[in-house]
């Protein structure tokens, strides 16, 4: 897991993929936290995503550093505790300009059902499941 963290938090873009209905969506994101043992991502509940991840919580994302990829999937579970969402806002405090964990707006999600891949192209690739 810690690989994961250390991958994603020094590529400092990764690429978020949901559904909106039968079309998918992809956009980049940059928060990743490490909290109570789960790999947690954030947005804002007024975020178009927020909504795609409650109708499908089924998501992928994507990032590339050094000749090297990874691809995360698995499946979003919303943290709704003022602590998940304390941490993560404590790990990017320039993220307290825009959110709070009391706004109603904060939103944390961890990874579950997980498989993630690194790979590159000199490289056989490297699964990793949690």
């Amino acid at each position: 897991m810690q690989r994961i963290i250390d991958f994603l938090k020094s590529a400092d873009v990764y690429y978020l993929a949901t559904m909106d209905g039968d079309q998918p969506r992809v956009r980049p994101f940059g928060t990743v936290n490490f909290f109570e043992g789960k790999l947690y991502i954030q947005t804002g509940k007024k975020k178009d995503v927020s909504k795609q991840i409650a109708d499908n919580p089924k998501v992928e994302l994507c990032a590339f550093k050094d000749g090297t990829w990874l691809r995360l999937a698995g499946e979003l579970v919303e943290d709704d505790r003022d602590e998940a969402r304390k941490s993560m806002l404590d790990a990017y405090p320039n993220l307290r300009s825009m959110y709070d964990e009391k706004d109603g707006n904060t939103q944390v999600f961890y990874f579950k059902n997980a498989k993630a891949i690194f790979a590159s192209f000199t490289a056989a690739p490297e699964v990793i499941v949690f």
